[in-house]
Order: structure tokens, then C-alpha cells, then sequence
């Protein structure tokens, strides 16, 4: 299956945005005003989905409606890149019912994280489609300034320009996962120092592949699922998840073998990571799971839950070096000029 790359973003173009799962259009409408605002500053269209200011108690709709809430948007020519609220538990229910021709015939950006990650993976394994592990309109484009400035700039350097090869990502000089409640918060989240692990030596390239891993479970072993071949760099995120449930995600991958064919782990930032008292991170949890095994991991990487968010393409070549100490993608994401 080869691979189909979108067309980047130009001023004007169209952005729609949908809710596979949550209905954060519902239960955060001061952030979603915000964030709708946001973009449209950036110069960009914004195209409602079907579900927009809809739900049915935990999700946005049935599985019917939010797969038509997709498929509309992806069938309409003027919409250059869809892009989610906000992700949820149940956007895998999408998945047999996404109109994939249509997406061949034209190929759009798409984007989103968390619970998104089941459309982006099953995306990327059926049809080769590059899709992007990054901002969802309500969570990441609500936040204030300065953090959603900074995820904007990212947003922007890798979806709305040719960057030159090989592209170095650049570590946010600082983050957050503070929790403050969406609309009543005024003013900007505090803040702290980032740093990046870099644990393992020598220089790995492959294709970069993963996502949210509580998420991942619910595509495991499905046409859905990309393959996990040898060499692969696997990315994996999550959030509020307890360090027993961490636990239980990273066996699960080991006892699948993952561990023994790819190259490397990145491993996002965990928001709000329980560890029940242990003092543990989830960086050591791996390490035990492991148990010996010499895998590299780049540990802290910001294409995860927290503020500000790097856009991650999935399915494109990319470079560790454990030496030098940077992370950069050497394969295109974006249709050629």
C-alpha cells in the first residue's frame, strides 16, 4: 500500500471539526467559543459538524450520526482538514463506517489525539493516509495564551508550510498539566521547567507510529491496527490513567512482542499520571516492564495531553538521536509544492 500524503493548509482554507466522542461542544461552550475564535484570528474558515451542540449523555451521538458527522465532512470538497472537539472513549465505533474512498479520491489533513487515535491509526492502516497525532479544536485550541500560541506555532510549521528535511523538533521550554475548570478559568495555567530524557545511545531511524496507548487496546489485533514491524519507533501517550492500569497497557504490548520489534519508544508526557503513592513515573514502570531489555526511550516528548502539544505525523520516517540528544523527521508528510 503506498502512501498518500495531504495537501498543506493555506490562509483561508477551510477547517472543519467534529465530535467522534465527547461532546465538549456541550459541556465546555465558553472554551469552544474560544477556541473557534482562535483559529478564525489564524485566518482560517471553521466548518461545524453535524453534532455540533449536540450530545446524548456521554457521547455526541450514536455511532450512526457521529460516523455520518465524519464521513460529511471528509466528502466536502471545501474542507481542507478535520480536526476533532476533543477525544472521549468511543471513537472506534467509527471505524467500519468511514466513507475511506472518499479520503483517496481527496485526501485531507486529519487531526486529533487522545481517543482519536483509534481514527488516525485505522485511517493510516486502510488506506495509507498520513494523519497527525496533534490540537483537537476544543481542548487544545481553548487553552489561553501563552500555551496555545505555542501549539499554534507548531500547528502551523508542520501543516501549513514545506519545512526542510530533515525537521528537528524543538522541546518547549516549558509545560503544564494543571487542572483548572474550562469555563471558569480566566487566566493563564502555571507553568514549569521541560526537559526530555534521552535513555539509550546511537542513532534510530524508523516509522513512527502509535498514539494514545489506553486507546490503542480498542483496535488491538483489527484490520484497524497498523502492523508493528521490526524497526518501527513506537509513540505512545496517555492520561489520567493510574500507574496499575499503566502497568497493565505496557504488559499487554509486551506479551504482543511490540517491545521486541521496534527501534524505540517515545514516550509522551502522562497528564495528571496517578502513581498511588509509589513515587514512581511512568518512564519506570516501562523500565520494569521491560525488564533488562535495551530498547531506547525518549521520554517526555510533548505530543501528548498536556500544553503546549507538537504535532506528530504518523506513518512518516523519523530519527532519534540518543547521542546528540534530538528527535527529527526525515520523511515528507505533506504533498509536495
Amino acid at each position: 500500500m503506498s502512501v498518500i500524503l495531504p495537501k498543506p493548509l493555506k490562509p483561508g482554507d477551510k477547517i472543519g471539526f467534529f465530535s467522534p466522542s465527547s461532546p465538549a461542544t456541550v459541556f465546555a461552550p465558553t472554551r469552544f467559543n474560544r477556541a473557534e475564535m482562535f483559529l478564525r484570528s489564524k485566518g482560517f474558515e471553521l466548518q461545524p459538524g453535524l453534532l455540533t451542540g449536540q450530545h446524548d449523555h456521554y457521547r455526541s451521538g450514536s455511532i450512526q450520526q457521529r460516523a455520518e458527522e465524519f464521513n460529511a465532512l471528509i466528502r466536502n470538497p471545501e474542507v481542507r482538514c478535520v480536526m476533532s472537539t476533543i477525544g472521549g472513549s468511543n471513537s472506534n465505533a467509527l471505524l467500519p463506517y468511514i466513507d475511506y474512498d472518499a479520503l483517496i479520491r481527496d485526501p485531507k489533513i486529519i487531526i486529533g489525539y487522545s481517543d482519536v487515535t483509534a481514527l488516525l491509526l485505522g485511517i493510516y492502516a486502510k488506506i495509507g493516509l498520513i494523519t497527525f497525532y496533534g490540537p483537537a479544536l476544543v481542548a487544545s485550541f481553548g487553552e489561553l495564551p501563552p500555551l496555545v500560541e505555542e501549539t499554534y506555532q507548531s500547528f502551523e510549521a508542520m501543516l501549513c508550510q514545506h519545512s526542510p528535511l530533515p525537521f528537528q523538533y524543538l522541546m518547549p521550554q516549558r509545560w503544564t498539566d494543571t487542572k483548572i475548570d474550562w469555563e471558569t478559568q480566566t487566566e493563564p495555567k502555571p507553568t514549569q521547567d521541560n526537559a526530555w530524557r534521552y535513555r539509550g545511545s546511537g542513532i534510530v531511524t524508523g516509522c513512527l507510529i502509535g498514539g494514545n496507548l489506553n486507546t490503542m487496546a480498542g483496535i488491538w489485533g483489527s484490520p484497524y491496527m497498523p502492523e508493528i514491524i521490526d524497526g518501527d519507533i513506537l509513540l505512545l501517550e496517555d492520561s489520567l490513567k493510574g500507574i496499575e492500569t499503566v502497568e497493565r497497557a505496557f504488559c499487554h504490548l509486551k506479551a504482543c512482542g511490540v517491545f521486541d520489534r521496534v527501534s524505540a519508544v517515545v514516550l509522551g508526557k502522562h497528564e495528571l499520571f496517578d502513581d498511588k503513592g509509589t513515587g514512581r513515573t511512568p518512564l519506570d514502570v516501562l523500565i520494569e516492564v521491560l525488564n533488562g531489555q535495551a530498547l531506547p526511550i525518549l521520554y517526555g516528548f510533548d505530543s501528548c495531553h498536556t500544553h503546549p502539544m507538537l504535532v506528530t505525523p504518523l506513518g512518516v520516517e523519523a530519527e532519534i538521536d540518543f547521542d546528540a540528544e534530538r528527535i527529527c523527521l526525515k520523511g515528507p508528510w505533506l504533498e509536495p509544492a
